[in-house]
């Protein structure tokens, strides 16, 4: 099932495919401007959703829950 940004919460876990590419993360905090900050689940490493998606959406573009 596919999500919009605008039901991402936080403590949620999510698979985003972009361009190939798929990241599965958990949201430890939604910003003002709409920007979350992640945490991979894999690697524990910190980014913002912003950076992921920073060249565009391709036509595989998807967010799902885990």
């Amino acid at each position: 099932m596919a999500y919009s940004f605008n039901n991402l919460r936080v403590g949620k876990k999510f698979k985003l495919t972009n361009f190939g590419e798929q990241y599965e993360f958990e949201i430890l905090e939604i910003m003002a401007d709409g920007d979350c900050l992640l945490k991979d689940i894999n690697t524990l490493e910190k980014y913002r959703l912003y950076t992921l998606i920073s060249f565009g959406k391709g036509a595989d573009f998807n967010v799902e829950s885990l």
